[in-house]
């Protein structure tokens, strides 16, 4: 251990946080050592969220300020506790990815740089079928994120007529996240498949703020991003902090708690004590795995009204049934 290092225990672990004064976050001045302790504050709910998940490492080794590197294969030399899942990329690729096993390996990860935590969404002990379907509303610039929660609202509402829970968190950057647990019966492209079909749903009920389209250029409103149900993409997880000035926090909250949600509310100088005084609002996210059947069968609807597969991202293989992956204003000039 070198000169200024800092020893905790974690869990019965000992963690190692290497240059523990150094500033992560220069304008709310935190340091490396403050984002370990927040995490550790939040412990159980930052555990949640990634708990026996591959993970990307997204470090930001010179702070929050700078640009990070993605770290896909699982560092070495790393310690013993820290294990490893072999997942296969849409390449063809592969590689061992560390695994969020317990707190002490959150505690780990953030000493190697990393501000937010991106896990798959699949468990280790079975990386092909998730367990996890992800709802990303993702404002075009010229939405606000008032826009954001009436569309939030209508997620909530469909998933609640198709007889789901889905338990929604601040993005911590611009957005919000609805996840749902589902049982690990299905493969990512029909996971996917399923969050279109739930997407293209929400966009028919509200289609003057709410979007499907792919292509940036048609956006309008509020984008549902399906393709983060794909093979091998990520998001920030509950209570990750994101890299803004203020380190704003991706947290969870109630659904009762939607109108009066601000992004600005949630930062690593007021999470922990909203987590010490009112727990972990995703805290039932594991009570209950739901089936895919219900969106399975309004994809089969959609489908037969005419609407098939929508555009993968660009290094995925194609689709069957995928329309051309031609920008529509290139596609006119073509």
């Amino acid at each position: 251990m070198a000169k200024g290092d800092v020893e905790i225990e974690v869990g019965g672990r000992t963690v190692v946080v290497t240059n523990p004064t150094r500033v992560f976050f220069p304008a709310a001045g935190y340091t490396k050592l403050d984002l370990v302790q927040y995490y550790l504050a939040v412990g159980e709910g930052a555990l949640r969220g990634v708990r026996d998940r591959p993970c990307v490492l997204k470090r930001f080794v010179n702070g929050a300020a700078a640009e990070p590197f993605f770290q896909k294969r699982a560092p070495a030399p790393r310690p013993p506790w820290v294990p490893t899942a072999h997942v296969s990329f849409p390449s063809g690729r592969s590689a061992d990815l560390a695994v969020a096993s317990e707190l002490a390996v959150i505690a780990w990860m953030a000493n190697l740089g990393c501000v937010d935590l991106n896990p798959w969404p699949v468990r280790a002990t079975d990386v092909d079928h998730p367990d996890e379907l992800r709802v990303d509303l993702d404002p075009t610039p010229e939405a606000g994120f008032g826009m954001v929660k009436e569309v939030a609202a209508v997620v909530r509402e469909v998933l609640e007529e198709l007889g789901y829970r889905g338990f929604p968190k601040t993005s911590g950057s611009r957005g919000i996240h609805v996840n749902v647990r589902i049982a690990p019966r299905w493969g990512f492209s029909d996971v996917r498949r399923c969050a279109l079909a739930l997407a293209r749903e929400v966009e028919r009920r509200v289609p003057a703020i709410a979007t499907t389209a792919w292509w940036k250029e048609e956006r309008h409103g509020v984008f549902l991003d399906y393709n983060q149900n794909a093979r091998d993409r990520t998001v920030a997880s509950a209570y990750s902090v994101r890299p803004t000035p203020d380190a704003r926090v991706s947290a969870p909250f109630t659904w009762e708690e939607l109108p009066r949600v601000e992004l600005a509310d949630f930062t690593m100088a007021n999470v922990p004590a909203r987590y010490a005084a009112i727990g972990d609002p995703g805290a039932g996210i594991d009570d209950e795995a739901f089936s895919l059947e219900p969106l399975l069968a309004l994809v089969a609807q959609q489908a037969a009204a005419g609407q098939g597969e929508a555009p993968l991202p660009p290094h995925f293989p194609k689709a069957e049934g995928e329309p051309r992956r031609v920008q529509p204003s290139r596609r006119r000039k073509d």
